[in-house]
């Protein structure tokens, strides 16, 4: 007598009592932060620009109670656009932690063979050392695989360029931040200042793909739900 094969076990299996609920007011909330980081590094990118201009008249040597001025000024500036980018940021994570728990659940209750972590990731894999440099995007793609109509290739061009933009935007960054610290010439802390807007720049690029992604993820699940052909719950 043939011992049947047993069935394989999926990556991972939704706990029991996971139920769908709307991602739509979370994923608006989210876009309208994800704005607002926008908003902040455009003018983060306006103080770039101005420490790069009076770092280049230092460098060129020119001076004067005018460039000092224009120093102290742009100084300022960049304090205080450092301070709006920080809140921006922080404000923006909480929002956009709670709208992909909502969005994990959902697709774990659409396809829990889709996933590949477990679901206490969703929050964990941004805050684990070196993990964090791919943890958060296999979450993403996972739940887009599952929150993609039946039948369909979901592919992940679109996330993928988000998380690439996002990653250099970071690590662009914090080398720009450590340049300027240690930079003893005003030809050093131009080229310093050139990085932090190339850093700024990329940033800008990447918000406005994490809003794509934001919105087009919503509408998937939306859509599979008001579609009907799941064997699950109505949104509630």
């Amino acid at each position: 007598m043939t011992t049947p094969m047993p069935m394989p076990m999926p990556p991972y299996a939704a706990p029991p009592g996971t139920w769908l609920r709307s991602p739509a007011a979370l994923g608006r909330a989210t876009a309208v932060l994800l704005g607002l980081v926008i908003a902040t590094d455009l003018f983060a990118c306006y103080a770039d620009w101005l420490e790069v201009d009076v770092a280049g008249d230092l460098a060129d040597g020119v001076t004067g109670a005018d460039v000092i001025d224009r120093a102290d000024h742009a100084d300022a500036l960049y304090g205080i656009a450092g301070i709006a980018q920080g809140v921006a940021l922080v404000a923006t994570a909480v929002v956009y932690l709670c709208w992909l728990w909502r969005i994990r659940v959902n697709a774990e209750v659409f396809d829990a063979s889709r996933h590949r972590m477990k679901r206490g990731w969703v929050i964990g894999a941004w805050f684990c050392p070196v993990v964090n440099l791919w943890f958060p995007r296999r979450i993403v793609a996972d739940s887009w695989d599952a929150s993609a109509p039946w039948g369909s290739r979901s592919g992940h061009a679109l996330v993928n360029a988000w998380w690439t933009l996002w990653l250099v935007s970071l690590l662009l960054g914090r080398f720009a931040e450590r340049s300027s610290r240690q930079a003893e010439t005003a030809d050093a802390l131009r080229e310093a200042a050139k990085a932090m807007l190339l850093s700024d720049s990329l940033d800008i690029a990447a918000a406005t793909l994490a809003i794509t992604v934001v919105v087009h993820l919503t509408r998937m699940q939306e859509r599979k739900v008001l579609s009907g052909e799941m064997p699950a719950p109505a949104l509630g």
